[in-house]
């Protein structure tokens, strides 16, 4: 018999012991079933920071992952149940059109763990929500954005005006008013969550009256910018290098915290329900102002001093920016 057969007969035995002795540990090391379920392509920015997240865990060996994207709010309980039924342990998604479906999934499945993006509240046992509480970078970019306008005229182009969007719209202002007072803005929802060239019309409309800066909170706004020769502010992820002469700064979130601890949570068997909005904040290093880039030395260094200061205020816990979830009205005349 060959050492190699030897070593390995070795193996097995000692892996049975150690499930025998410890099942729990066979249990922890084995990999989670996860499943993503959303209603937009994998490229859109708010889905693919959560599809980005889960093939992270996935390429480190942690879970196996399905996914799947454009599903419509139509089929999205039946995806949901196939994959509860299949073998998922824990199911990742968008619930803020099938709120009551996704909901009355998790109900029906006790046992399977629900992280579930949403503006209402954990149910237990086992249907947690987050949202990306970005607050904190958008009021950052806020400031730089308010520093760069010449115009004193700002466009906002948002997907639907739900607490979610509402919250990092509002916070982008208040910067923006902070660093300059005199700055009036225009809101606009295209009542999409991925539409590119219905957001572009939208900024196009908004630079004919002025607008010289423009929060790109969906995709198409920063064509518009792009094309038109003004600067455009990033949302969820950064889109500067496509954009090196019209993106000045984004706020950025990172997916990465919230799904490491819905992992280890359910791989330990603890998941419960639990709002894991807080993970995506900067001091659980959930979201973060994006580096400027090519913009480096064009943001006035006054602006720039105001920006780091308060980054750092917000880190020490000296200052908090404010969730306003209520719908950003125009100011604009």
């Amino acid at each position: 018999m060959s050492l190699k057969l030897i070593s390995r007969r070795k193996a097995v035995v000692l892996a049975a012991a150690l499930a025998t002795l410890a099942p729990g540990l066979a249990l922890a090391q084995a990999k989670l079933k996860v499943a993503g379920i959303y209603t937009v392509p994998f490229e859109q920015q708010w889905a693919g920071r959560l599809h980005q997240a889960l093939k992270a865990a996935e390429a480190r060996g942690e879970i196996e992952y399905k996914a799947s994207e454009n599903v419509s709010n139509a089929n999205y309980e039946r995806v949901m149940r196939e994959y509860a039924t299949g073998g998922s342990q824990l199911i990742v998604g968008e619930a803020f059109a099938v709120e009551a479906a996704a909901r009355k999934v998790a109900k029906d499945f006790p046992k399977v763990s629900f992280l579930m993006g949403s503006s209402g509240k954990p149910v237990a046992p086992n249907f947690s929500t987050f949202d990306n509480y970005i607050q904190e970078p958008a009021y950052l970019s806020g400031l730089i954005a308010g520093g760069m306008s010449k115009s004193n005229k700002i466009g906002l182009v948002g997907g639907f005006p739900i607490p979610e969007v509402n919250r990092l719209m509002n916070a982008f202002m208040a910067g923006a008013k902070e660093t300059n007072p005199k700055v009036e803005f225009s809101v606009s929802f295209i009542n999409s969550w991925f539409d590119p060239p219905k957001a572009k019309e939208a900024a196009f409309a908004m630079i004919d009256k002025g607008a010289d800066v423009l929060y790109a909170e969906r995709f198409g706004v920063s064509d518009a910018a792009k094309e038109k020769g003004k600067l455009a502010i990033g949302n969820v992820i950064n889109t500067q290098a496509q954009y090196p002469d019209t993106v000045v700064a984004s706020a950025l979130w990172d997916f990465g915290p919230t799904a490491d601890r819905a992992i280890k949570l359910a791989k330990e068997g603890k998941f419960i329900a639990e709002d894991y909005g807080p993970y995506s904040m900067m001091k659980h290093k959930g979201s973060s102002l994006a580096p400027l880039g090519t913009f480096e030395k064009k943001v006035p260094a006054e602006i720039m001093a105001k920006v780091k200061a308060r980054e750092q205020e917000i880190l020490d816990g000296k200052f908090t920016v404010k969730v306003d979830d209520s719908q950003p009205k125009s100011t604009a005349k």
